[in-house]
C-alpha cells in the first residue's frame, strides 16, 4: 500500500507573531496544511498520514474537516522533522530515520540527514528538481506574503493557459480550489474565496467577491457584486451592481440587477427582481425561505417577508411589503395610499423660516 506522509512544521511560529499555529495560516484561501494535502493527493497514494505537533488539537480538527479520510498522528515533543516521521512508521525510510542523530546546534533530528546515511549503506538517492517557489519555507509574515504572491502568480498563469481571459491579471485573486471554464472572462479586482466554480462563457465583472458558489454558463456577475456560500446561478443569469446572493437558487435567464439582497431563496427562470428588493429571511432566531416562480416581476423596493411564495407569472407593486403568498398570475400590492396636500410644502417652509429653524436655504 502506497502512503503519502506529510509532516507539518511543529514549531510555534513565534516569528509569525501569532497565537495561531503556523500551518493554520491562510494561503490561497486555505490553511497551509491544505496545500500539502493537495500535493499528496496528486501522488495517488492509497492513504495519507498527517503528522501534527504544536496546536495539534486545532490542526487535527481543521484537517479532519478538510479531508475526513486523512490519518492524523501526533508528535508530542517537537524534536525535528526526522523525529516527526518516526511517529508514522510504512519500511526502508524508517530504518534510515532511526539512524539519524541530533549532533547539530539545535539538538534536533533532521530528515535531510537520511540522504547521507542511505549513501553510506549503498542505497541510491534521487533528486527531483522543481521550481524554487514550490519549496519555499514559511516562518514569518513576509515569507507568508511571498508565498501568497507565488501562489497567485501560478494560479493566474494556469488560468490564462486554460483559456480564461484575465483583463488585469495582477488584480485577480484565486483560492486553492477555484475552477474556471473555458472562455470565462474575469475583469479587474475580483476575489475568489474557497469553493467557487464558474462555467464556460461566464463573465465576472470588476470588484466582485465570490465564495462557496456556482456560476452557470453565460452568466454575468457584477460589477460590485457579492456571491456568498450556497449561491447557485443557472445559465445566462444576470447579477448586477451592489447585489448580494446567499444560499439561493437563481433560475435560467433570471435577472437581479441592482441594489438587492437575495438570501435563502429560490427564483424561477426568466424572473426579474427590481432594484432595492430584499428577501427578509431572518426573524432574529431562524432563517426562512422565499420562493419566486417563473417569469415573475418583482417591483423595485419590494420587501419579501419570508416565508412567502410568489406564483409563476405574478408580480409585486413597487414599494410593497409582501408577507402573504401571491397567487400565479396575480399582483401583490401592500403600501399606504398616497395623499397630496396642496400648498403644504410652501406653508411649511415659511413657518420654519419665521421661527428661525432654517438658517441656510442650502440645508433644505
Amino acid at each position: 500500500m502506497s502512503t503519502a506522509l506529510i509532516v507539518l512544521a511543529a514549531g510555534q511560529g513565534t516569528r509569525m507573531n501569532s497565537d495561531l499555529p503556523k500551518v493554520l495560516h491562510s494561503l490561497g484561501g486555505f490553511p497551509l496544511f491544505a496545500h500539502a494535502l493537495k500535493a499528496a493527493t496528486a501522488l495517488g497514494a492509497e492513504k495519507t498520514v498527517l503528522v501534527v505537533g504544536h496546536g495539534a488539537k486545532d490542526v487535527s480538527r481543521a484537517a479532519s474537516e478538510h479531508d475526513p479520510n486523512v490519518l492524523i498522528v501526533e508528535q508530542p515533543e517537537q524534536n525535528g522533522t526526522a523525529d516527526a516521521v518516526k511517529h508514522a512508521r510504512a519500511d526502508v525510510l524508517f530504518d534510515l530515520v532511526d539512524a539519524v542523530n541530533s549532533n547539530n546546534a539545535a539538538g534536533e533530528y533532521y530528515l535531510t540527514d537520511i540522504v547521507a546515511i542511505a549513501r553510506e549503506r549503498g542505497l541510491s538517492a534521487t533528486a527531483v528538481t522543481c521550481e524554487e517557489s514550490e519549496t519555499i519555507g514559511i516562518n514569518t509574515r513576509p515569507q507568508l506574503a511571498a508565498a501568497e504572491a507565488a501562489f497567485q502568480a501560478r494560479a493566474r498563469s494556469d488560468a490564462l493557459e486554460n483559456g480564461v481571459t484575465l483583463v488585469a491579471p495582477d488584480t485577480v485573486y484565486f483560492a486553492l480550489d477555484t475552477v474556471l471554464g473555458r472562455d470565462v472572462t474575469i475583469e479587474p479586482n475580483v476575489v475568489f474565496g474557497p469553493g467557487v466554480t464558474v462555467e464556460s462563457g461566464a463573465r465576472i465583472r470588476a470588484f466582485s467577491h465570490l465564495e462557496g458558489c456556482h456560476v452557470g454558463a453565460g452568466a454575468i456577475v457584477g460589477p460590485f457584486a457579492r456571491l456568498r456560500p450556497g449561491a447557485e446561478l443557472s445559465n445566462d443569469v444576470r447579477i448586477g451592481n451592489f447585489v448580494e446572493i446567499k444560499n439561493a437558487q437563481i433560475g435560467d435567464g433570471a435577472k437581479v440587477n441592482h441594489l438587492t439582497y437575495v438570501g435563502d431563496a429560490d427564483i424561477g427562470e426568466g424572473s426579474n427582481i427590481g432594484a432595492g428588493t430584499v428577501t427578509c429571511n431572518y426573524d432574529g432566531v431562524n432563517k426562512h425561505r422565499t420562493t419566486i416562480g417563473r417569469n415573475v416581476f418583482i417591483g423595485s423596493d419590494t420587501m419579501l417577508v419570508a416565508p412567502v411564495k410568489i406564483g409563476d407569472n405574478a408580480m409585486t407593486a413597487s414599494g410593497s411589503v409582501v408577507n402573504r403568498d401571491v397567487p400565479e398570475g396575480g399582483l401583490g400590492i401592500a403600501r399606504a395610499r398616497q395623499e397630496n396636500k396642496p400648498g403644504f410644502a410652501l406653508r411649511w417652509f415659511e413657518k420654519l423660516k419665521s421661527t428661525g429653524k432654517i438658517r441656510d436655504k442650502g440645508q433644505r
